[in-house]
Order: structure tokens, then sequence, then C-alpha cells
């Protein structure tokens, strides 16, 4: 798996509830701007937030319309192993590509129960794995020895690194065999993973901007990394949205609320609103996103 991947947001209802024609909107918002696959139900899918009836109507709203264009990667992020078994199960019967987990959580667990989890996720589901080194919310860190023993073991596909440890990053990428795929996290240091050697990138900030990451990526593999500088400065600089919230409110209200609030803006979604219990922005904050989104010639 390489490119570029964002992570889906889910739009919502006033109410609550998922918006699937806006998310076939933004689904084609997505295609339209050149990306290579779409990765339904992670963080900036809000994935924590929604309920199994909620994850089911996102997987066929999302796999129903793409039909094939492009591979739908499944997140099946939850506390144990059983549950992200069910949540494989539903992915794969609805159409789902490949899977991405993250190590369990909740209560600590030891590598050799990590290994485990995985080896058996990926044993039963019958789809490539991915990792999701998430260390913020698993309170995890997956190593490069674990991550490369299981891919050795054809166990896992891939990784989505979302550490902020770009010399674990680095690491990985240095010890990797061939067919392991390293896709970085970050919105605002693509172009340096990419110089490292990281195969793809999976940005929230791309539903907003997906053409931007697109033209970033393309630059870097052509070599013109001054382009790919260029690129991702005035990404780094459009992706002051996710603190208008400030002090306010959490980072995830902050950062999510900034991107429906954008994708709202551009005319993508009906409604920027965003799950319960995070803190909606006020109108004030999404002016201050319109000018971001204007600067960057977004609007």
């Amino acid at each position: 798996m390489n490119g570029v991947i964002p992570p889906v947001c889910t739009p919502m209802t006033p109410d609550g509830e998922v918006d699937a024609a806006s998310l076939v909107r933004l689904v084609d918002h997505l295609l339209a701007g050149g990306v290579d696959a779409l990765f339904v139900l992670g963080s900036s899918s809000e994935v924590a937030y929604l309920t199994d009836a909620q994850r089911a109507v996102v997987l066929d709203t999302v796999a129903g319309h793409v039909a094939g264009q492009v591979p739908v990667l499944a997140g099946v992020i939850d506390m144990t192993t059983p549950r992200m078994l069910e949540h494989a199960a539903v992915a794969r019967a609805k159409g789902a590509d490949a899977l991405v987990a993250t190590a369990p959580f909740y209560t600590r667990t030891h590598p050799v129960e990590i290994r485990t989890h995985f080896r058996i996720l990926a044993g039963k589901s019958g789809l490539p794995v991915y990792a999701y080194d998430l260390p913020v919310s698993v309170h995890t860190k997956l190593t490069a020895d674990l991550l490369l023993e299981l891919a050795s073991e054809g166990v896992l596909a891939g990784v989505k690194d979302s550490s902020g440890d770009d010399g674990g990053l680095r690491e990985v990428i240095l010890r990797r065999q061939a067919g392991f795929s390293v896709l970085t996290g970050s919105e605002v240091t693509v172009d340096a993973a990419l110089w490292m050697g990281a195969d793809g990138v999976v940005p929230g900030l791309g539903n907003v901007d997906p053409s931007g990451y697109v033209s970033l990526y393309r630059a870097a593999r052509q070599g013109d990394w001054e382009a790919a500088r260029a690129e991702q400065e005035r990404l780094v600089r459009l992706f002051e949205i996710v603190r208008v919230g400030g002090r306010r409110m959490g980072g995830s209200s902050s950062g999510l609320g900034a991107f429906k609030a954008a994708l709202h803006l551009r005319g993508v979604i009906d409604h920027p609103t965003t799950a319960l219990p995070q803190v909606p922005l006020d109108a004030d904050e999404i002016g201050r996103v319109g000018k971001l989104l204007a600067a960057a010639g977004l609007l």
C-alpha cells in the first residue's frame, strides 16, 4: 500500500447520526483529489465515538460507493481482541480490502500479548492487517522489533505510524523487508518521511485538501524535493486550523471540529457536527478556519 490514504471523516446530522449523503460527497471529493486509497473508522473518523451500528453505516456507504475504484482500509479499533475480531468480520462482509488495528488497550498489555493479538487477528480475519501505532491513545508503543518480527511472519502488511517518533519510524524503514508498507500519520512532516523512504501518508488534513497531499506525494516521488517542501509548508500553515479551539476544549474537539468546519465551508458536507461529548466550535472559531482556508487558496 502506498500513496495518499486519507482517514475519512464521518459527517453527522445535527442529531448525531451518520450523514450518509454527505459521506458520499466527501468520498467523491477525495477521489477527485486523486487519493490512492481510503481509510475509514480511524481517529479522524471519530471511531471511538461511533456505535457498532454507525460503524456499519460508514462501511456500507463508503465501500458501496467506492465499488473497487480504490482500496478501502477499515479500522477495527477496540479494546480487546474478541471485539476487534467482530469488527473484522463485519468489515470483510461489507467489502473492506484491509484492516487497521491498534494493540489492545484499557488494560496494559505485554509485548507477548500484543504479538498474540495481531497473530489471531490476521489469522482469523482473512484480510491484510496494518498495525496502527498510536501510543498517545493506546498507551503502548509498537517497537521496530515487534513490528518487523510480525512482518517477517506474514502477520502484518504494514504500519500506520502516528507515534511522533521519527527515529523509530526511520528504524522501521531501514530494517524492513520488501513488501512491508510504512505510512506516516503526520500531516506536517510528510516530505521528511517520504525522503526517509516511507511509502505514503494517512493525513487527517487530507480530508480538507486531498489534492495538496497528492501534489506533495507526487513531487517527492519525482525527486522534486523543493516542490515537495513548498507544498508541505503550505499545508503546515493550513494545519493551524486544528488549534482554533484553543484552551476552551480538548485537542480532539478542536482538530476534528476544524476538519468538519472546513469541509462544511467548502460545501462538501452539510453540517460540521462532531460526536458527543466533544465541544463544538463557535462562530468566531469557524470564521478563523475560513480565513486559513482562504489563505491556503481553498475558498
